[in-house]
């Protein structure tokens, strides 16, 4: 095997990079290694273009393998990897959202790259090595693509930032904080934070910005040494004439239906545009023209909207450019659900649903990477009636694990604890309009629905989506405009989708895509203060509708209580083979969940599980002399009867504490089933409780037993000085 190999220092470990041939006919790959999590990069450029599309059809897959982490993994049926786990999507879309700004949009030949987990050390996440696997890979093929890119995760661990934080360290972090970019701008951020002010979300933006100037060198200095020559596919220019047909024809057109207000109205015209434009290129310079015409039409709107908002401020729907559309919001309008919340910002709606459950629905999370329980789940939807299409409707593709994703990020620093609030939550946000943003509608309906359903969320959660508008060609970042707000056509026409969610306190989640080379820090530091701007005036819209969670939860949402008792009596409450722990759910409706360190937690009714801590209570009672019961008796013995005080509990009732008076034989005074008041005399060194009735009530012979003589003898008896006393543990059933 050919093998060149370089090695550099990266964030206090050594990074090593190795070219092989192992993926020979690949056109390029890198093999990565920070401690021992191996990623392998590999990319390919398909010979032939891709017909009828006007887009670059890039593809990026992250592959896990459960052997990377020495693990077998699937089910017990299904042991070979299958669809893609969400950490898997992530990364995915972590990779694509760095790379794709530096390839040429009018590539039409398809590129794939594929980034294999080969080993995977618990320590160092897999995602920057991915990313670096495919920078390197691409920067040392022919394929054309101006990069590299560096990537790395900053965290914060007692106010000192850390490069590429192990996962121990990351769990004591309040960043989270994965940064991409080239040439000393930033292009890709993806961030979670525990309420961090933005001032501290800047400067881990700049402490990032000189390590990836590092890592980038590093990888530059190899593609210089052993990178190809790139070879540009063929494309197909545009043809004389096309420029005149369209400032003849179509831009005075173009420039009025931009700047229809209604959505609907601007897409119908537009779209009625672009059809004629299309038959008129086809009919005047032929149908071979056609993908080139795609490309002129969309070029000339992202002209039209640059140019006004940079020179005049003049949005395609008139408003301010830190202006925000109308906001709207509302609680509790869907009757049988635990929580809703529905918010409204312009023509994007979301419909947020929360559901609470016990312990025993927490998800299982197992993938390579990650193995966990999730108590705080957020799934988003987005079906095609939402933008006004057509399509079909499955199972959730990147786009939904990824805006998921984002907003359950966003929440989960103000998601109150375990032991404050058991319940396992599922929020579903229904996308039912969209005109930009829906995950930041989502993340504000979703606080709406926690609020609604008592969820003691530690504060309100608002987001905001803000755009960019930027002068091209060199020294562009000079001139530019931060929007606030964005909808369509600056969403897709713009420079930059910068997302941020946060409190009154701070960021907890931020998502920043361009679709140019990258945005300085200066450009950054406007995005954030205006956001926080944005955010506060939707948060003052939000509490109209609802100010604090709820003090009771909804008639329909479960209760749970909870108990803690010594880990030792864990197995007097679960029973052999279960038995006690299953009576108790069989005879309250409630589900109990046992935790290791003796923590119980029963779901059900009201009625059940108070109930049911009743019966948990009793189970695991210490017992002291003295106290009362009302007992059942559950066997008699020559020498007295056993009395259950408690759900597997009994005590022994001795002959001699039956009645005041002599009793000749137990069943004259007491028979099995009979519900007695009892007194606990005494417990002896093994926990056996020996119990009195006659300290509490005075029985009566039972009809037809026979008078016993005055005179007794059991004080002497050796059959008592054998048997001793009470019962406790002997007793357990």
């Amino acid at each position: 095997m050919n093998t060149k190999k370089y090695t550099t220092e990266f964030g206090g470990k050594t990074l090593s990079v190795e070219f092989t041939d192992l993926a020979e006919q690949a056109h390029g790959s890198a093999l990565v290694r920070l401690g021992d999590t191996v990623i392998l990069g590999t990319v390919v450029m398909s010979k032939g273009t891709r017909e009828g599309i006007d887009y670059f059809p890039l593809s990026v897959d992250y592959e896990e393998r459960f052997y990377a982490a020495g693990m077998i993994g699937g089910s017990r049926f299904v042991k070979r990897e299958g669809r893609p786990s969400e950490e898997a999507v992530l990364i995915c879309r972590l990779i694509d959202r760095g790379l794709r700004p530096l390839f040429d949009k009018k590539i039409r030949n398809e590129v794939h790259i594929v980034a294999l987990a080969l080993s995977f050390d618990g320590e160092n996440e897999p995602d920057i090595p991915a990313i670096l696997a495919a920078s390197l890979s691409l920067g040392t093929s022919s394929i054309p693509w101006d990069g590299p890119i560096g990537g790395l995760r900053v965290g914060r661990v007692e106010g000192n930032f850390l490069i590429n934080p192990t996962r121990q360290e990351l769990e004591k972090s309040d960043i989270d904080l994965v940064v991409c970019g080239k040439n000393g701008k930033i292009n890709m951020v993806e961030a979670g934070a525990k309420e961090v002010p933005e001032k501290i979300v800047l400067e881990a933006l700049a402490y990032a910005q000189k390590e990836i100037d590092k890592i980038e060198k590093f990888q530059k200095d190899i593609i210089a040494e052993i990178g190809k020559e790139k070879i540009m596919p063929a494309i197909t220019e545009e043809p004389e004439g096309m420029a005149e047909l369209f400032e003849k024809h179509f831009r005075e057109r173009l420039s009025d239906y931009i700047y229809l207000k209604s959505k609907p109205a601007r897409n119908s015209r537009l779209n009625e545009l672009k059809k004629e434009w299309d038959e008129a290129v086809m009919r005047d310079f032929g149908e071979e023209f056609k993908s080139v015409a795609d490309g002129f039409y969309e070029a000339r709107i992202d002209e039209i909207v640059h140019k006004n908002i940079l020179e005049s401020e003049k949005r395609p729907d008139g408003r301010r450019i830190t202006e925000l559309r109308t906001l709207w919001a509302d609680v509790g309008i869907i009757p049988r659900t635990h929580g809703s919340g529905l918010f409204y910002r312009g023509e994007t709606h979301v419909l947020s649903l929360a559901t609470l459950g016990g312990p025993q629905d927490t998800q299982l999370v197992e993938g390579m990477s990650v193995k966990t329980k999730k108590r705080y789940i957020h799934h988003y939807n987005f079906p095609p009636f939402a933008p006004g299409e057509t399509g079909r409707m499955g199972s959730p593709g990147r786009r939904e694990i990824g805006h998921g994703a984002l907003a359950e990020r966003a929440l989960i620093p103000v998601i109150p604890a375990v032991e404050e609030f058991p319940y396992t939550i599922r929020i579903v946000s229904e996308c039912l309009s969209s005109n930009g943003s829906t995950s930041m509608a989502s993340t504000c309906g979703s606080t709406l629905a926690l609020m609604d359903a008592g969820v003691p969320i530690k504060r309100p959660v608002a987001g905001i989506a803000m755009g960019l508008m930027m002068e091209s060609g060199e020294g562009g970042e000079k001139n530019f405009k931060v929007l606030t707000d964005i909808q369509g056509p600056e969403d897709h026409h713009g420079d930059m989708d910068f997302k941020a969610a946060g409190t009154s306190e701070g960021i907890t989640a931020i998502q920043m895509d361009v679709k140019i080379q990258g945005v300085t820090l200066e450009i950054l530091e406007k995005t954030l203060e205006d956001a926080k701007t944005a955010r506060e005036k939707i948060m003052a819209v939000m509490s109209e509708a609802i100010a604090h969670p709820r003090v009771e939860l909804s008639q329909y949402a479960p209760r749970i209580l909870s108990i803690k008792i010594s880990p030792d009596k864990i197995r007097e409450v679960i029973g052999p083979g279960g038995k006690m722990i299953n009576s108790i759910i069989d005879a309250t409706g409630a589900q109990v969940d046992v935790e290791q360190d003796g923590t119980i937690f029963v779901t059900g009714s009201r009625e059940g599980t108070e109930a049911a801590i009743e019966k948990i209570k009793e189970i695991t009672h210490e017992y002291q002399v003295g106290e009362t019961f009302q007992g059942k008796v559950s066997r008699i013995f020559d020498f007295g009867a056993m009395v259950e005080i408690a759900p597997g509990v009994e005590g022994l009732a001795h002959i001699s504490e039956l009645a005041p008076f002599r009793v000749e034989r137990v069943t004259d005074v007491v028979d099995v089933g009979d519900d007695v008041p009892v007194k606990v005399v005494g417990i002896d060194e093994l926990g056996r409780i020996n119990l009195s009735i006659k300290a509490m009530t005075e029985l009566k012979l039972k009809e037809g037993a026979p008078k016993a003589p005055e005179r007794g003898f059991h004080d002497g008896h050796p059959e008592m000085r054998r048997r001793g006393g009470g019962h406790r543990g002997g007793g357990r059933r």
